[in-house]
């Protein structure tokens, strides 16, 4: 395997579990994919910690769902992977809203976690 390869492996892994926890409407898992410490900026001000991250989740409609593309990885670091995605949030009762997503996913003792989260629109 290569780290390119390495790269999206580890990224699946972690955003995987995002995206079911999304999908579920379920923010406190959301959370748990993220470090204690994680900045996090959605498409609205931006948070740190946890708790933000559940906050904001838990903001979201019933029905929210993603779809994720992998664009690109690059891994500065053995314990870090830097993701660049496309995504797609579906909603019950609204368009489809397109964003570009970087996320930086961190190795802990206990697995891999998002440390960085910010979402872009791009028009």
């Amino acid at each position: 395997m290569n780290s390119t390869t390495d790269g999206k492996a580890i990224l699946h892994g972690v955003l995987d579990r995002w995206k079911a926890a999304v999908d579920g409407h379920e923010p406190q898992q959301v959370a748990s994919c993220f470090t204690e410490d994680a900045i996090f900026q959605g498409l609205r001000p931006y948070s740190v910690g946890r708790q933000g991250i559940a906050d904001y989740y838990d903001s979201q409609p019933l029905g929210m769902t993603a779809a994720y593309r992998i664009l690109e990885t690059r891994q500065p670091a053995d314990d870090f992977v830097l993701g660049y995605l496309s995504v797609d949030f579906s909603f019950t009762d609204r368009p489809t809203l397109g964003v570009k997503l970087v996320v930086l996913v961190e190795r802990a003792e206990d697995g891999w976690y998002i440390s960085h989260y910010q979402v872009s629109r791009l028009d």
